[in-house]
């Protein structure tokens, strides 16, 4: 699995970015958003029960990413058809405003080392910055969903460069070092 200082690896990957007839698909790569955090966070299927609360909830908490200067980039194995089928039919989903990625050949899952034993990627966050490194991973068993309150604290004190205590929260103050 990659890990913290690991370069992320490249892609290009049809993705959901909404509804809209003829306007649902776009390319997205590893450097569409330049100059800009990447919080690239993976699950193990559409239509399933875990996935959209998580999905839903990085969703609601865009904005909070967007203020950060960081883009959300969802992904699972699943086609783009099968992305753009469980957004009309999910009624929280029909609104994201991130996109889903269709890592169908699992290029993207398996370069990252989060391919499950069953052929599903597991429920993998990254966050990775300007520079395209990976500053933080996170991966949870598949029966346990994220915290994207986490995520946020998580970047937030990255976002710093200074050294953050335990539980620290963003506005609190940061070490020094002796």
């Amino acid at each position: 699995m990659l890990t913290v200082g690991n370069k992320l690896p490249a892609f290009r990957l049809t993705s959901v970015v909404g509804l809209e007839k003829n306007k649902e698909f776009q390319e997205i790569a590893q450097d569409t958003y330049p100059g800009r955090w990447l919080v690239l966070f993976l699950w193990p299927m559409d239509f399933t029960f875990i996935c959209p609360t998580e999905i839903a909830e990085f969703g609601r908490r865009n904005q909070d990413f967007i203020d950060r200067d960081a883009q959300v980039l969802g992904a699972s194995t699943d086609t783009h058809f099968v992305h753009l089928a469980w957004r009309k039919n999910h009624p929280d989903l029909t609104g994201l405003p991130f996109p889903m990625l269709a890592d169908t050949k699992r290029e993207l899952s398996s370069a990252l080392g989060v391919l499950h034993q069953d052929g599903v990627p597991l429920r993998a966050t990254f966050v990775i910055d300007p520079d395209g490194i990976i500053r933080h991973v996170s991966v949870n068993d598949l029966s346990v969903g994220r915290n994207v309150d986490e995520v946020l604290r998580v970047l937030d004190a990255l976002q710093t460069d200074e050294l953050c205590p335990c539980n620290w929260q963003r506005g609190e103050p940061t070490l020094e070092a002796a």
